[in-house]
């Protein structure tokens, strides 16, 4: 069944070229469906003004407020050199605030005329300051006349709810507004996604009632029931998506894969000097029962960082090497690759001489395949993988490609999910003569509600104690505008660690060469700049580096390693580094993820505030991973009252990584972390709060998952099947899978 067609109807044929352009290109609205379904972000009240006490700088804003003065002044300049310059400054308030209005040249005319004192109208620009005090300069502004007669009218008047959209520079609140008023009425023709009796049973009201309230509400009554008829929509649209997407994995057919009695992993259990924690134990038997089934695993298994994921894969791998298949890991750069390689061997020992004399009698040949190998190494790489000879393989994206092929492909496990797209993630699984069991392993905790609305398709496991021997970080904000000593501090300190034997990292947002441009290190940084520190481009490896080297770490071995260096080069700094000949390592967030020298003790992060929360996190796990407890100094110089300071404060203060998720996705918009999750596309969470909303959420995937039991194709349910394809074209369904 089609879209309705008054709700597909293009814009530009409803609004004209002009408006629709813009919409279009700002705003990615193009229909009429689109710009009904563009939600007010607030409410001003006529009688309740905003508060002009609490301007945000740089940032569009939209204020209701009284012009309490206004003033024309004439002035000499390059352009009117005989005084006939022109600047109308305007007063307005709101009781809380004032705010100063500027208009030059030309444009003061028609606002001379209009803003009296006195008059109330909404105003929206950009905030700036200018001799100290805050303005806007040039705003666009609409007018507020009530209709006077009679006091009834006024009272309506000053109550009534002035929706206020999220708007560009180029297309203020209000003229949405009226655009959105034009549309309204085809509201009336939305098709109902949700089934009658579900819409019934939990009280809401129907669409064309939610899309009207939400355009046009008299009460706040109004606002609450579309809000909460909106939010079910959203919910339940993405959780049939998943549930769909479940409920066909399950149709998939998998060799179940058992681990013998007395073979491979039975062997490694033997051979570990510690005892597994109790969370390793219960997660490996939730992993163990789904390979043992005849349709393929979907887990995802989040791990603290340091918690002892990679064993618990490893013993994954070795039960499918057990049963006759092979395993691979895939990790997303080739340090990892290397890394993994070389730890799964050492766990191993002579169980990975698979083959070789000395060989245990159970071992298998554990293989690494990366794009930099020379000819002759791949050749073989690829033969072993080919006659089965390799059990366990690990490699980059290298994997994926045409020529390689495996004798019997039983398990794939993907390091740092978030770096692997679906197309990958099914290339890979297109290898087995079957499709292969997955498990997906992350160390970014995620909270249980964006699990449940990203990673929807996937089981989760989740491994929350530290293995016992891993130490304690100590984590401080190091302010280095207000208290540049604290910053001599620090390399102080990194000096204390070398002379005791111990290794460094130092951070930086950028790297620093030719090719590097300032505003790609900008855009590394999840945050938004505030105040001045913003005014410099991040600070750079190379850079940091060279004066570290001939200033406060002068005599210290200094090295740098950042995404750009050869492969073997990279390599080559990480050995070095391992092997205790370096003492301060300069790098980027390449070593966020899974590079694990136990040596390393401290670790200062650089324009701290340019990194989100959660990556705060996984840098700092790189350090207290041997005895001696870490250190991570978060250097910044950011204003103490900042936001982004309160992040970092944030990060220093807790060690648990599920509570720090939290933090983020809070001051984070959940658009960015499911825009992540979904290709970059828009975003298709408009009122849906993944965080406050999390029973909705749980509540939509129950009903969710019952209706796709009952009628997988949704054949009875049309109104539903034109809402997903809606929201999920073909591409998007598939990046669902967390591209």
């Amino acid at each position: 069944m089609d879209l309705v067609p008054a709700l597909q109807e293009p814009l530009k044929k409803v609004l004209g070229p002009a408006t629709a352009k813009v919409m279009a290109e700002h705003l990615g609205l193009h229909t009429v469906g689109d710009l009904l379904h563009h939600y007010p972000r607030r409410y001003e009240e006529r009688g309740q003004l905003t508060h002009l006490a609490d301007l945000p700088m740089d940032e569009h804003v939209t204020v209701v407020a009284q012009v309490a003065d206004a003033r024309l002044h004439t002035f000499a300049s390059s352009k009117a050199p005989r005084g006939k310059g022109q600047r109308l400054e305007v007063t307005i308030t709101d009781g809380s605030g004032r705010l100063q209005l500027v208009f030059f040249g030309n444009g003061v005319h028609k606002p001379h005329k209009e803003l009296l004192p006195g008059t109330r109208a909404m105003f929206a620009g950009k905030v700036s300051v200018f001799n100290r005090r805050l303005q806007l300069a040039h705003p666009a502004y609409e007018l507020l006349r009530g209709d006077t007669e009679g006091e009834e009218s006024v009272e309506s008047w000053a109550g009534a709810l002035i929706p206020l959209y999220p708007a560009t520079a180029k297309l203020e609140s209000w003229k949405l507004a009226k655009a959105i008023q034009t549309v309204l009425p085809s509201a009336q023709e939305a098709v109902d996604p949700l089934p009658e009796s579900l819409r019934e049973g939990r009280g809401l009201v129907s669409l064309p009632e939610a899309l009207l309230k939400i355009h046009r509400p008299h009460t706040k009554a109004d606002i609450a029931d579309a809000r909460a008829r909106l939010k079910w929509d959203e919910a339940f649209v993405l959780q049939i998506a998943l549930a769909r997407r479940r409920h066909a994995e399950t149709q998939l057919p998998a060799v179940p894969r058992k681990p013998g009695p007395d073979g491979l992993l039975t062997a490694f259990d033997d051979r570990l000097p510690f005892t597994l924690t109790d969370g390793q134990q219960k997660v490996s038997r939730e992993i163990f029962d789904d390979l043992a089934t005849d349709h393929p695993m979907h887990r995802l298994l989040q791990g603290e960082v340091g918690s002892g994921k990679t064993l618990v894969a490893l013993r994954a791998m070795l039960a499918v090497v057990d049963s006759g298949g092979q395993a691979v890991m895939l990790a997303p750069t080739e340090v990892l690759a290397q890394q993994h390689h070389r730890s799964v061997v050492e766990m191993m020992g002579e169980l990975a001489e698979g083959g070789m004399l000395g060989g245990a009698e159970h071992a298998t040949k554990v293989v690494l395949l990366t794009g930099s190998m020379g000819a002759a190494a791949r050749r073989h790489a690829l033969l072993d993988l080919a006659t089965g000879e390799a059990g366990i393989v690990i490699g980059t994206h290298a994997l994926i490609e045409d020529k390689v092929q495996f004798h019997d492909l039983g398990l794939v496990v993907v390091d740092e999910q978030h770096r692997f797209g679906v197309e990958q993630r099914d290339a890979l699984r297109g290898k087995g003569k079957q499709p292969p069991h997955l498990l997906v392993m992350t160390a970014t905790p995620i909270p249980r509600t964006v699990a449940m609305t990203v990673f929807g398709d996937l089981e989760t496991s989740v491994l929350d104690q530290l293995p016992a021997g891993r130490s304690p970080i100590a984590s401080h904000v190091v302010p280095a505008a207000d208290k540049p000593h604290f910053l001599a501090r620090a390399w102080e300190r990194v000096r204390e660690e070398v002379s005791n034997g111990h290794q460094a990292y130092v951070v930086c947002p950028r790297i620093g060469d030719e090719d590097d441009d300032p505003k790609k290190g900008a855009k590394q940084s999840k945050q938004p700049p505030e105040g001045d520190a913003d005014k410099r481009p991040p600070l750079a490896v190379l850079d940091v580096a060279e004066s570290l080297a001939k200033g406060p770490l002068q005599g210290l071995k200094v090295e740098v390693l950042h995404g750009r260096m050869q492969p073997d080069d990279k390599d080559a700094v990480m050995r070095r580094f391992a092997a205790g000949e370096t003492d301060v390592l300069v790098a980027t967030t390449v070593i966020e993820v899974g590079v694990n020298v136990p040596n390393a003790t401290a670790m200062v992060i650089m324009d701290a505030d340019r990194f989100g929360v959660s990556q705060l996190h996984q840098l700092r796990g790189r350090v207290g991973r041997g005895s001696a407890p870490g250190l991570c100094l978060l250097v910044s110089e950011m204003p103490e009252a900042s936001a982004a300071r309160q992040r970092l404060n944030a990060v220093a203060s807790t060690r648990d990584g599920f509570e720090l998720s939290r933090i983020d996705l809070e001051q984070r918009r959940e658009g960015d972390v499911l825009g992540q999750a979904q290709s970059g596309a828009r975003t298709s969470l408009r009122v849906l709060a993944v965080i406050e909303d999390e029973e909705i959420i749980a509540e939509a995937r129950q009903e969710a998952a019952a209706v796709v039991a009952a009628d997988p194709e949704l054949t009875g349910l049309p109104g539903l099947r034109t809402a997903l394809e809606a929201l999920l074209d073909e591409e998007r369904e598939q990046y669902l899978e967390k591209g």
